[in-house]
């Protein structure tokens, strides 16, 4: 089973179906499975390990299940039919979809459920599966299935006289909410969209995603209101080809997250990362992967961007800086502490009313006084009636 440590659970990456297979419960055996696409992909040890939740108790049945333990993912519906033909008066059975453990499997559901309850039919009318005849016809089918998911996310069966149609519909988490301050990002999946795609709206604030401009920039240089921008921006974050950033400054501070050690684990990531970073492409020797987890390791609270920089002297190892720290953020590997405000005083005055510790600096200087963080944080140091909290 190919599997890449780049993806964890949660990460909220689609991946392929790996196996399908068909469980049922024997009078004798216990359950065990009868038909498996590829054949042997899910071992019988690990199958052992699990078939309490393919094979469930009664107050499970038909209710989609999807069990996540020892490497797999394995989303299944189980079905019970009652009926006299059955040694114990009833046929239990579950048809499974096999994916990596860090997959999201949400958008397989619906057709597992239609997938079942339509092998549910035919049993019930011709004993499709648990006639032994019929084995070669379900291969057939889940094999189909398989192929026909993972290369073009649909499929029809046609068995005698019934026909079914199973398409995948992605479904998508809800996408954050758009603030003044953040910074939107274009990701690799953009290019596999045309332009004329997107509305006219959309296409109007394209040119001004770079990466560095704010949504409040964008709404000014795009001559688009900024309510309108938001929209754009979070439809763009919805569909995966955009993401947000924290607004990039020298004077913010960094901290490193659990996910930095991935960097020296990972070679597909350390390459990305090599490539990414680096401040001259080649013939320039690309930075080595030692040199960038020196600098990400001094990324501490009270240690600002600019500091590190005149520490480490990144562009002298051909590091652009400010690459590092986006692929940091858009990678896990490390995060920004904000700065938040608070006003002590009993008589708030002028921009003190704004310092209540729910918004943070950028926030503040984007959406509230158009200041620079710089003025604010000025103002700040003087003022005794405001202390930061950093978090």
């Amino acid at each position: 089973m190919t599997n890449s440590s780049q993806f964890y659970e949660g990460c909220g990456q689609e991946g392929p179906i790996r196996c399908i297979f068909l469980s049922e419960f024997h009078d004798t055996a216990g359950s065990k499975i009868t038909c498996q696409i590829p054949e042997g992909y899910v071992s019988k040890e690990v199958f052992d390990a699990v078939n309490v939740y393919i094979i469930p108790k009664p107050q499970l049945q038909g209710c989609v299940l999807t069990v996540n333990a020892l490497g797999y993912k394995i989303v299944g519906y189980p079905v019970r039919i009652e009926h006299q033909r059955y040694t114990r008066n009833a046929f239990y059975f579950n048809l499974c979809f096999v994916c990596d453990s860090w997959a999201r499997t949400v958008q397989y559901e619906p057709i597992v459920r239609k997938l079942s309850e339509y092998f549910k039919m035919m049993e019930a009318e011709s004993t499709f599966l648990s006639k032994d005849e019929s084995k070669e016809n379900v291969f057939k089918v889940l094999n189909k299935v398989l192929t026909d998911l993972n290369a073009n996310k649909m499929t029809t069966i046609i068995e005698g006289e019934t026909t079914i149609h199973l398409k995948i519909i992605s479904h998508f988490s809800d996408p954050p909410m758009i603030y003044d301050h953040l910074v939107p990002m274009l990701n690799d999946r953009f290019k596999d969209i045309p332009r004329e795609a997107w509305d006219l709206t959309t296409q109007q604030v394209l040119p001004y995603i770079n990466g560095i401009n704010h949504i409040t920039r964008i709404a000014a240089d795009s001559d688009v209101e900024i309510g309108l921008v938001k929209a754009c921006i979070q439809n763009l974050v919805y569909y995966q080809v955009a993401e947000v950033l924290p607004l990039l400054k020298y004077s913010n501070v960094y901290m490193c997250t659990r996910n930095l050690q991935k960097l020296s684990t990972d070679k597909e990531l350390t390459q990305a990362c090599r490539n990414y970073v680096a401040l001259h492409p080649p013939p320039t020797p690309l930075p080595s992967i030692l040199k960038i987890l020196r600098i990400y390791s001094y990324m501490t609270h009270g240690v600002t961007l600019k500091a590190l920089c005149t520490r480490t002297t990144p562009r002298d190892v051909n590091i652009d800086e400010r690459k590092l720290v986006t692929f940091g953020i858009l990678h896990h590997l490390i995060r920004c502490i904000n700065k938040y405000p608070v006003c002590i005083s009993d008589a708030p005055i002028s921009r003190q009313r704004f310092y209540t510790g729910v918004h943070h600096i950028d926030e503040i200087c984007c959406k509230v006084t158009g200041l620079m963080p710089a003025k604010i944080q000025e103002d700040l140091d003087k003022d005794p009636f405001v202390v930061t909290i950093c978090k």
